[in-house]
């Protein structure tokens, strides 16, 4: 995301560090990943990751192998196996690093002329940011039908995402015309939801229709945060 979007939309921005504060869940941190030292090995690895989220995106969890992987990626079994354990663990690595992408945009809100339109550019530039992992969530939500340690990791991730757009719209309330007597938590709880739902329908979606499911999720902050 362009670091500098809500500072054009006007007005000066605010602290950054109530938002920053929320820590990320670390869910790739208990993996016992191998991790290839060769520069071959790692460009492969980068490979399989890149085949990853491709193939994720147009199949989803259970649809794709580790032998589609490798031939996407142009490599062999061998080189998928210095790298990761299991089509699991490459997902939890994939997942991961979305959290991290998640963890470095720059989500302060500032004062604005026309919030609504301030507010449609910001929530599209998140989506934009994102664009490769819509497949990984997909197949993250697969995956954790079936799998109650990835739905435990989830809950975590949804905590932390909760907490920041929590921050996010605390912040939105202190500008000028926002709504001071509406239940924040709540409402952040709900968008999060939202998103995350959205996100993980987005493979399947145009960009027409993507378009306008943020162009409306936007436009309901608006209508509920401001006068």
């Amino acid at each position: 995301m362009d670091a500098d979007l809500l500072r054009r939309c006007g007005g000066g921005c605010l602290d950054r560090k109530d938002i920053g504060a929320v820590k990320r869940p670390l869910i790739a941190a208990t993996e016992d990943l191998p991790l290839p030292r060769q520069a071959r090995s790692v460009a492969k690895r980068e490979r399989i990751l890149e085949a990853g989220r491709a193939l994720f995106r147009a199949r989803g969890y259970e649809s794709t192998s580790i032998e589609d992987i490798t031939a996407h990626a142009g490599v062999a079994a061998g080189a998928f196996y210095l790298s990761f354990r299991s089509k699991r663990q490459l997902l939890i690595v994939l997942m991961n690093e979305l959290t991290e992408r998640l963890a470095a945009l720059d989500l302060r809100p500032a004062a604005s002329k026309d919030m609504q339109a301030a507010l449609r550019e910001f929530v599209a530039a998140l989506f934009r940011t994102d664009l490769e992992y819509y497949g990984v969530v997909r197949a993250w939500q697969e995956a954790s039908l079936t799998d109650r340690e990835l739905r435990a990791m989830h809950a975590e991730i949804e905590s932390w995402t909760h907490a920041r757009i929590l921050s996010v719209f605390r912040k939105l309330q202190t500008l000028p015309h926002a709504r001071r007597d509406i239940d924040l938590p709540a409402f952040a709880q709900m968008m999060d939801r939202h998103f995350w739902s959205l996100l993980a329908r987005a493979a399947t979606l145009t960009p027409r229709e993507l378009q306008r499911e943020v162009r409306i999720a936007a436009d309901v902050m608006h209508r509920y945060l401001f006068k």
